[in-house]
């Protein structure tokens, strides 16, 4: 069975002096098993998920299966634009971190619980397989309960979808956690994890880092487009 991955919304690393845009890697994954998304987005990047999916001829609707990295804004709102059918997958830590966040953490959306709740809901405990070539892992750092999907695929290696687990490049190239609200500790072993393990890694803001060695460059700078009106 081929798996093979697309990210159909790019992200960014841009901040406000103030605050972030939320620009995060929206990734689609294709199995034999039908489409699963990697994370929804927020409003910044909602037009761009639907024209986004329809480039490739899906509606939300057509896409059966969301997996949430974690419970940020940034990375669940869109979550309606798919109809209540769809199961969402998202970690048991995460779901019991959201129901009582850390209170410097302003980026877990008020409700977001009781929105997921109206879906096909499924919450991981452990690490395992969705099927031959894609299984889904721990990755706590960043939140408690951050999860990262690992793709075997037979052209590019393998490929961890990371979220928030890697952001951005900095992460990258110190081998260590940038933002946490679990632990710098726990986000740093998760980097080097992944680090270890992968071929290629589309990071949460960032442009997809491709393994040359034993270091990890990206080919594409993250790109923000602003129209002033």
């Amino acid at each position: 069975m081929t798996v093979d991955y697309e990210i159909v919304v790019p992200g960014n690393s841009v901040r406000l002096t103030e605050g972030f845009i939320g620009l995060a890697n929206l990734t689609l994954v294709r199995t034999g098993a039908g489409p699963m998304l990697f994370d929804v987005g927020h409003a910044p990047n909602r037009q761009g998920l639907v024209a986004g999916l329809a480039a490739r001829g899906l509606k939300p609707a057509d896409v059966p299966r969301v997996f949430l990295s974690h419970l940020h804004v940034d990375h669940v709102l869109n979550i309606d634009l798919f109809p209540f059918s769809t199961q969402v997958f998202v970690s048991r830590a995460e779901w019991d971190y959201a129901g009582s966040p850390r209170k410097d953490d302003a980026f877990v959306p008020w409700l977001i619980r009781e929105q997921l709740g109206k879906y096909d809901l499924h919450l991981i405990d452990d690490e395992g397989e969705f099927e031959p070539g894609l299984r889904h892992i721990l990755v706590p750092g960043h939140t408690p309960g951050c999860a990262a999907l690992v793709l075997d695929t037979p052209t590019k290696g393998r490929v961890v979808i990371a979220g928030d687990a890697i952001k951005y490049s900095k992460e990258v190239v110190r081998q260590a956690c940038d933002m946490a609200f679990d632990s710098r500790e726990n986000g740093t072993r998760s980097i080097q994890r992944i680090l270890a393990m992968a071929d290629r890694i589309v990071p949460g803001h960032f442009s997809e880092f491709v393994r040359e060695g034993n270091l990890f460059v990206w080919e594409e700078p993250a790109q923000i487009n602003l129209i002033f009106r």
